[in-house]
């Protein structure tokens, strides 16, 4: 018996991996987070797979279900939203499994920076503008953030930001980052990414605030700031140049 994290991807049901749909149509059980992952998943579950939603549950409610599955020699497919990297809160389940001596698979998910990125039609690293792309939050109720890790900080680099579970500090992002990043850098704000009520906001730091309040979005939103979103002047790279020789190309004498 064993438990796989399966990362669902960042809304679209069709954004699950294929590794990921076809551990799901093979478990006998199934647990996904209900507010989050799309039930159109659940169609892949073999009929008459348990399925339980684990919005509503603790850690140790969620515990139980593993041991009650591992005891029934039952897999489990236990859905996450977006990749099972970032947010998750895998790893403290892993340490339960771990604890009761039940082996576990993680299968990773399509982020939702990069369903993001791809609804803006945007390559978030652009040469000689940003190479560097910073997934951050700011502190909430779940988990605060440590001391060292804050938008300052990252953003004196000058990094493309992409903020995660951000979208009620919009002030606190414009009043921190405007001093480095300037009133007219490049802001976007994606909404539900991959899903039918997908929505976007384009601004600058001098803006946004006042587009969100006029449009308000709640929750589930991704804050990219940075010079890469507006850039189109920019010098191109030279992974494609005909005078580029690499070990592919062999064009020897160029």
């Amino acid at each position: 018996m064993t438990v796989h994290f399966i990362g669902a991807g960042p809304g679209a049901a069709d954004l699950i991996t294929v590794r990921g749909r076809d551990l799901l149509a093979r478990c006998p059980v199934c647990l996904y987070a209900g507010s989050i992952v799309d039930r159109a998943m659940l169609d892949w579950c073999p009929p008459g797979a348990r399925i339980v939603d684990t919005a509503p549950m603790s850690l140790d409610e969620i515990a139980r279900e593993y041991a009650l599955a591992h005891a029934a020699g039952n897999d489990v497919a236990r859905l996450h939203s977006g990749d099972l990297s970032v947010w998750s809160a895998v790893a403290e389940q892993i340490r339960r499994l771990e604890g009761l001596g039940i082996p576990y698979t993680l299968t990773p998910g399509v982020p939702a920076f990069a369903a993001a990125a791809a609804a803006l039609g945007r390559e978030l690293t652009i040469p000689e503008v940003a190479q560097s792309l910073v997934l951050t939050r700011v502190s909430g109720r779940a988990s605060p953030m440590p001391e060292k890790e804050t938008l300052a900080a990252f953003g004196a680099t000058g990094a493309t930001l992409a903020i995660h579970l951000a979208i009620h500090a919009i002030d606190r992002i414009v009043g921190e980052l405007t001093p480095l990043y300037g009133a007219d850098c490049p802001v976007a704000i994606v909404f539900h990414a991959s899903r039918p009520d997908q929505r976007m906001l384009r601004g600058t730091l001098a803006t946004i605030a006042g587009q969100l309040a006029a449009q308000p979005i709640e929750r589930t939103a991704i804050v990219f700031v940075g010079r890469s979103l507006g850039a189109e002047d920019f010098v191109e790279s030279s992974l494609y140049d005909p005078a580029y020789q690499r070990r592919f190309r062999g064009r020897e004498g160029l």
